[in-house]
């Protein structure tokens, strides 16, 4: 029984770490819409507001690859924990969207 409780955990561990990974994508997405706006506001050039559009654009891509890379970080904890590897925990943080701000 014992067993089935450490999946039932690793499970709710895995879990969590995503929804924190989700969360930071979410905000990280936010945060790429608003400089967005604003940049648009500021620029007077139709090339700058482009530039602003695209910029936005690859903040959010790059938002979404660092969620989806987090979660098989997580899968692959969760499973590595099933396994009897220790050592590794899951995570939601960090990212090339992190390192930009």
């Amino acid at each position: 029984m014992q067993g089935g409780a450490k999946k039932t955990g690793e499970s709710i561990k895995e879990t969590a770490a995503n929804i924190g990974a989700s969360a930071k994508s979410g905000m990280e997405k936010t945060k790429a819409t608003f400089q967005e706006k604003t940049e648009k506001m500021t620029a007077h050039d139709p090339l700058q507001k482009e530039m602003a559009t695209q910029k936005k654009e690859e903040r959010v891509n790059q938002a979404e690859l660092d969620k989806e890379a987090a979660r098989e970080h997580n899968a692959a904890a969760s499973a590595g924990h099933q396994l009897g590897v220790g050592g590794h925990h899951t995570t939601g943080t960090g990212g090339a969207a992190q390192n930009r701000a």
